[in-house]
């Protein structure tokens, strides 16, 4: 694991503890087969590690007797850093290339599959692309996959996807019927943590080019990342919630409306008067699109 940076060295134990590999290696090697060997200390659960301090993520061992011999546990390796800024420039040089090449949506679809430059690629099960009506007037782009989309390879299908939907039935916007949905980043960040700026610069022209083939009439930027990322602002989401703002990369001239996180939303029912107040201002753009 030489050369991973501590944060990815905490991702990759929360990768492993969610796939079920909870023992953690004791600083010298035990013969499991050899009678009273020590059994390897057991690991904290994956809420417990959220929640620990960071000393305490990496516990002393602590031996206790077992009798029955235990198969060791591969280790998962994630994909390796990116070196610098050389890599990032290539990464994204490629991606550019790859995006603007795809003249359907089809073919942007299989060429995100075949990209091999993120680093959150070989920890995800699937490439989560979209959902929706590709000719609907309203492209909703949200964050990044969490455990549930990456499961299924659908964006917004969990506990925030729920109330995404509830949000959107309440103006008449349906995923089957008149929404276009997809993230900035089509791969989940193990953990469920953020993804970097790094990341999100890698998968940045594969969504201008997914919004170009689309051709929507009004974006719905949901959460910071998607609206900092498409306004190229600094601007916290609380503060620019609600505000129609401009989409203009290159020839693109859209309308688009940035508006608090499902998610957000789900921790945070206090904030639903300013997502219906917000959606109000969608449904009248909309109606007249």
């Amino acid at each position: 694991m030489t050369g991973l940076t501590q944060h990815q060295i905490i991702d990759l134990l929360r990768q492993n503890l969610e796939a079920g590999c909870g023992d953690v290696l004791a600083e010298a090697p035990v013969h499991y087969y050899q009678q009273g060997a020590a059994s390897p200390p057991k690991a904290a659960p994956a809420q417990a590690m959220q929640e620990a301090p960071q000393a305490e993520i990496f516990p002393a061992p602590q031996a206790e007797v077992s009798p029955a011999p235990r198969a060791a546990v591969p280790i998962a390796k994630p994909a390796p850093p990116m070196a610098g800024a050389t890599e990032l420039k290539d990464a994204i040089a490629m991606a550019q290339k790859l995006a603007a090449e795809a003249d359907t949506v089809e073919a942007l679809h299989q060429a995100i599959q075949d990209f091999e430059l993120c680093g959150l690629k070989p920890t995800a099960k699937h490439c989560v692309f979209q959902d929706g009506i590709a000719s609907a007037k309203v492209m909703l782009i949200g964050e990044a996959p969490g455990k549930e989309e990456d499961m299924e390879g659908r964006p917004f299908v969990g506990p925030a996807g729920q109330m995404l939907d509830k949000m959107l039935a309440a103006i008449g916007l349906r995923r089957d019927e008149n929404i276009y949905i997809t993230n900035i980043v089509p791969w989940r960040p193990p953990g469920n943590r953020s993804p970097s700026a790094d990341e999100i610069a890698i998968c940045q022209p594969f969504v201008a080019r997914h919004i170009e083939l689309i051709q929507p009439e009004i974006l719905l930027l949901a959460g910071n990342i998607a609206s900092k990322t498409l306004l190229g602002t600094q601007v916290g989401i609380t503060k620019l919630r609600g505000q129609w703002q401009r989409y203009q990369p290159d020839a693109a001239n859209l309308e688009a409306l940035p508006m608090l996180h499902p998610a957000y939303v789900v921790r945070r029912p206090e904030t639903k008067a300013d997502v219906w107040a917000d959606l109000c201002a969608l449904k009248a753009k909309w109606r007249h699109a």
